[in-house]
């Protein structure tokens, strides 16, 4: 039986694995054959690319702008311990 093909949301969910090389390779399989077929994910999938890539380029000497909250420093690196 085939499986079924993976739905935009579900897309949406897996992205970040994807994007890692975290995914099973039944799940990638399903991943790309829904890429094969919906150019309106492709552009989310290039659109998050980039996005990361600027965020990493944007704090690559490592520090953090003076005008940053301190709490907002605080929830990311909270976040980032947790996952």
């Amino acid at each position: 039986m085939k499986p079924r093909m993976l739905t935009c949301q579900e897309l949406i969910e897996f992205l970040a694995d994807y994007v890692e090389g975290e995914l099973a390779a039944d799940e990638r399989t399903r991943f790309d054959a829904h890429l094969a077929v919906c150019p309106h994910c492709v552009d989310y999938l290039h659109g998050y690319r980039e996005s990361v890539r600027l965020g990493q380029a944007a704090f690559a000497d490592g520090s953090i702008p003076d005008d940053v909250p301190a709490e907002l420093v605080d929830a990311i690196l909270a976040a980032r311990r947790r996952s």
